[in-house]
């Protein structure tokens, strides 16, 4: 059965959550394998984004901790840096409209994240659209 983009995109967080997790270990890994691990089916939303995020990663850590205040994205919860590269990833390097990827990741840091954590991604997006 097909999946939305929602339901993906909870999918691509999940993934990128465990390259941290491997990253912050020293694990080897293999970005494939993960996403094969995660997902049934091949999926280019999914691929497109989770490599993406791991390619321009120092670029899109930079910009988030360019909009947080006192703060830098490798303090806040593995699964709230997720949902942001993620997002970040979207908004500068995807044709998503932004209104969508802002809800999408306000959703998923709901689920996943607390309530500081969801405001700071609310922030932090909303900074990077305005400018």
């Amino acid at each position: 059965m097909a999946m939305t983009r929602s339901e993906l995109r909870e999918k691509i967080m999940i993934i990128l959550y465990q390259i941290d997790i491997f990253e912050s270990e020293k694990l080897p890994y293999e970005v494939e394998n993960i996403i094969k691990e995660n997902l049934t089916i091949d999926n280019e939303f999914v691929k497109d984004i989770v490599f993406g995020v791991v390619t321009y990663k120092e670029k899109i850590d930079a910009l988030a901790n360019k909009y947080m205040k006192d703060w830098t994205i490798d303090r806040i919860d593995k699964s709230g840096a997720a949902i942001l590269r993620m997002a970040i990833y979207e908004l500068t390097y995807m044709d998503t409209p932004e209104v969508v990827v802002i809800n999408e990741a306000v959703e998923l840091a709901k689920k996943y994240s607390d309530e500081n954590v969801r405001k700071m991604i609310n922030a932090v997006l909303d900074r990077i659209i305005k400018e």
